[in-house]
């Protein structure tokens, strides 16, 4: 799929696609479930929004009363989101390293091979809503203590200072994207995965951060070239079927169907970027441990009947 030796930008976005291609089923069949898992926790938050309680907007008190339980909701939505993501990265390392061996990896398989990683997955994405949450209140924090010292002098610096955030938000991102890879494929601990991470991208943020980037560019821009349409055309049928007065079982119908498209090509979306930071991933070792080696030696174990073989997950490596 692959050559075995340090990537170009276009050998990782091909690589990407062939492994997607090649293990439709357990890419795009295990994003497609772990986002209607989500769309429906999603529609489960709609439906507080389009109660007639919250819809009264003559009726404060109720109105306040129905955006608790709509708050909670949002803040396990955020959570299950991103421990959603972070098990399809997870996932999704296992069907591309094997694809790297030219071995094929069915839905069920990458499940059973993965299984007992889902469990670290999980708590690594609630370890890194938990730091990001910490992290949002303690700067908003102090920059109500800025402007309530200096008032208005103190503009400028919440300007400086939510800049700064997004740039460190930016940096933390590229820093410890590999380590859901890390995590499944070596394996290693919460923690230890994250420091892997960290090390494979020293001395490689600027290209890692290129190649994220570019990656999730591309899969915004494509998704939204042929998703919007398609949501404008419901959008425009539930408009128009209902007299441009839609009530609210008509609205949460058309909530379910937007979050329907939208969590389809999202799959889609994902399970790409998944692969290309899982090629990444594979990529780094390649350039700082000769992982190229252990590969051309587990492709012969793959040749010889590896049928259930994760490359660099069973023989240490020096790990």
């Amino acid at each position: 799929m692959i050559p075995l030796r340090p990537l170009g930008l276009g050998e990782l976005l091909d690589g990407a696609f062939q492994a997607c291609r090649r293990n439709a089923a357990a890419t795009f069949g295990s994003a497609l479930l772990i986002q209607a898992v989500i769309s429906v926790l999603t529609l489960f938050l709609a439906r507080s929004l389009f109660s007639p309680d919250f819809l009264d907007t003559d009726d404060f008190a109720a109105a306040e009363q129905a955006a608790g339980p709509a708050l909670t909701s949002a803040s396990l939505l955020t959570v299950v989101s991103v421990v959603g993501v972070l098990l399809l990265q997870g996932m999704l390392v296992v069907p591309v390293a094997r694809s790297i061996l030219n071995l094929k990896t069915g839905f069920g398989q990458t499940w059973r091979l993965s299984r007992k990683r889902l469990l670290p997955l999980a708590g690594l994405g609630v370890a890194l809503t938990v730091a990001i949450v910490v992290g949002f209140f303690a700067f908003a924090f102090a920059l109500v203590v800025v402007v309530d010292t200096l008032g208005t002098l103190g503009i400028p610096v919440v300007i400086f200072g939510v800049l700064a955030l997004i740039a460190v938000f930016v940096w933390l991102a590229v820093k410890l994207a590999l380590a859901p890879a890390a995590l499944v494929l070596e394996p290693a601990g919460i923690f230890a995965s994250l420091r892997r991470s960290w090390q494979l991208t020293r001395r490689n943020f600027w290209r890692s951060f290129g190649i994220l980037a570019l990656t999730a560019l591309l899969v915004t821009i494509v998704s939204s070239v042929i998703s919007t349409p398609v949501i404008l055309i419901l959008s425009f049928v539930g408009a128009f079927g209902s007299g441009g007065d839609p009530g609210p079982a008509a609205a949460m119908t058309l909530v379910a169907l937007n979050l329907a498209v939208t969590a389809f090509f999202s799959a889609i979306g994902y399970a790409f970027q998944a692969a290309v930071t899982s090629l990444l991933y594979v990529d780094l070792r390649i350039r700082r441990e000769g992982f190229d080696i252990t590969l051309m030696k587990e492709q012969e174990l793959a040749a010889a009947g590896g049928a259930d073989l994760v490359p660099g997950r069973d023989r240490g490596n020096g790990l």
